[in-house]
């Protein structure tokens, strides 16, 4: 890390070694906020580095600026760094990098400490601002976190967890930097080895005898089933499990809550399906007389409902390593999954793997039921109230010809309506199913699409209550020109909950008409155009009559795919 100052007279601060350590990892942006914590490294970064590697976007909350980092990565499998601001600012944080744990999203996070020697701190500021392990805060849903005692240890600390952050399974990481760490005063740069030397680690090549008891499990099934679940943005990726579910004649389904791992209109794609499973769709799993889990978020919960226990089960084959990172705080390990062979590797790296084991022999012969159909134009009236589906059918018929990035939908979005032909077309969800994470995950994955230069327009559907939580991520869009539209699905009403409160109601024997009380985002209804317009978006709506739907629509469109960020507010029923 020798030599790294043109200025070779000046000074060296621990903040400047901070900062070229994030330089070397090749972060091309760092979303943080403004605070003390912070004394030393933003003035690194602008003075010693120019702010152009990494580039810093100011947040104006430390929820968004994980969310954009956690956006980022789900686009482009890759971490940039987020700084939040001390013990305040990590609480702040917290439920944002809750969703990247979940999501397997890789982040790093720094953040800061008040002087650790107790008399360097000025009176009330520093003493609220220390906290003795504050990585005890996040510690139980982050892969690693670290409170290094110098500039050298800092910058090996900033290496490992970049190192494990890339690492799958993928997560979220936290640096914890003394004050004093930032403001040492060095007469020279600390020696380091050259960073080639700490690359993350690749995932394990599954052993040659897994692979042909899986391809023996798998060729000789009559009605395999594949569930594509955490994959990667790949398009190589892509185009070998379509080429697996074609040689095993596999019917594949996919998650609701996951990125675009499989065309959604290829003849084999059983549906997008939830957690919970109801009606036909059992039906036709349970024909299934093999099973490939190409690493399923809850493939014990799905495996319970299609087979309950006690009964048979059909040989199945989980190709994880998510367990690497099962802990005891929170259980989003979900449930325990039976499984005939365990090959801790990869779904891309098994996928590709596989495939050369099964080679050239007779591909496998499909005679399923054909993939549901998207939600058809034709069923939706020209005018009048506007639900979900009729929102859902408008806006795809819209789309149908555009390359479009959907960055998020709200949680009753129609599985049929969540159509892709590529793993840019549709992100998923939060991961931890956090409200207020979406604003912000959705400007991070525009960024990604502004960085990548690719030509795809960034479209986030989002629920009023996930938008009102985080609508001011929406300023750090609209200050680095940051192309995106977000249509609110806004039904004036956290409705999710209405839902459960009917549920109690009808079992309790309770009046129905009770079930919006205390939930209703009404009486005034919040004006979520104007709040966007009040961050620097055009804005648009309330749009309330189908008539008016598709003409907004194309305006928005329009306006971004010309560089502009838009909101488009659409009242929809509640049902």
């Amino acid at each position: 890390m020798q030599d790294k100052s043109s200025r070779s007279n000046e000074s060296v601060w621990g903040s400047d070694v901070v900062a070229q350590a994030l330089r070397e990892q090749d972060f091309p942006y760092v979303c943080l906020n403004p605070g003390a914590s912070y004394r030393g490294l933003h003035d690194s970064i602008v003075n010693h580095l120019g702010n152009e590697n990494p580039h810093m976007l100011l947040c104006l909350h430390e929820e968004h600026a994980v969310a954009m980092a956690q956006g980022f990565a789900k686009v482009t499998g890759q971490p940039i760094c987020a700084i939040v601001h001390s013990n305040v600012g990590l609480l702040h944080a917290s439920m944002a990098i809750f969703n990247a744990w979940c999501d397997r999203s890789p982040v790093v996070v720094l953040g800061a400490t008040g002087p650790v020697d107790a008399e360097n701190r000025r009176p009330w500021i520093d003493w609220i601002h220390t906290s003795s392990d504050q990585g005890a805060l996040v510690r139980d849903y982050t892969k690693w976190d670290d409170q290094p005692g110098s500039p050298a240890a800092a910058a090996e600390s900033i290496r490992r967890a970049t190192m494990l952050a890339r690492t799958d399974p993928c997560g979220p990481v936290y640096i914890n930097l003394d004050v004093g760490v930032q403001l040492a005063e060095l007469s020279e740069w600390p020696a380091t080895h050259d960073l080639s030397r700490y690359q993350q680690p690749q995932p394990a090549a599954p052993a040659p005898a897994d692979l042909e008891a899986a391809a023996k499990i798998l060729q000789g099934a009559k009605a395999p089933i594949i569930f594509c679940g955490r994959v990667s943005r790949s398009e190589e990726g892509w185009r070998q499990r379509i080429e697996l579910a074609e040689a095993l004649g596999a019917r594949v389904y996919t998650s609701g809550g996951d990125s675009a791992s499989f065309p959604s209109a290829h003849p084999q794609h059983g549906g997008r399906i939830g957690f919970t499973l109801r009606g036909p769709i059992l039906d036709e799993l349970r024909e299934a007389d093999a099973v490939l889990n190409l690493d399923w978020t809850d493939l014990g919960g799905t495996l319970n409902q299609i087979w309950p226990a006690g009964g048979d089960l059909p040989p199945i084959v989980n190709c994880s390593v998510d367990f690497h990172v099962h802990r005891g705080w929170n259980m989003d390990y979900q449930k325990l999954a039976p499984a005939d062979l365990r090959i801790a590797t990869t779904p891309d790296l098994f996928v590709s793997a596989i495939l050369e084991v099964l080679g050239d022999g007779k591909a496998g012969t499909y005679s399923g039921k054909p993939p549901p159909a998207p939600p058809a134009i034709a069923d939706v009236a020209s005018s009048g109230e506007i639900s979900l589906p009729d929102m859902a059918a408008v806006y795809l018929d819209v789309t149908k010809d555009m390359k479009i990035l959907l960055a998020g939908n709200p949680i009753m979005w129609p599985n049929d309506a969540l159509v892709c032909d590529h793993p840019l077309d549709q992100l998923g969800g939060t991961g931890g199913g956090g409200l207020g994470g979406g604003p912000g995950l959705a400007v991070g994955a525009a960024l990604a699409i502004k960085h990548t230069g690719s030509d795809r327009i960034c479209v986030a559907i989002l629920g009023d209550g996930d938008y009102l939580m985080g609508a001011n991520a929406l300023w750090t869009a609209a200050s680095n020109d940051i192309p995106m539209l977000i249509v609110t699905a806004n039904n004036r009403s956290y409705f999710n909950d209405v839902l459960h409160q009917e549920r109690v109601a009808v079992a309790r024997g309770r009046p129905v008409e009770n079930r919006f009380i205390g939930q209703e985002i009404d009486g005034p209804p919040p004006d979520l155009a104007g709040l966007a317009r009040a961050q620097g978006f055009e804005g648009e709506g309330p749009v309330t009559d189908l008539a008016d739907l598709r003409p907004a629509l194309e305006k928005a469109l329009d306006h971004v795919a010309k560089g502009g960020c838009y909101l488009l507010d659409v009242v929809i029923t509640m049902g």
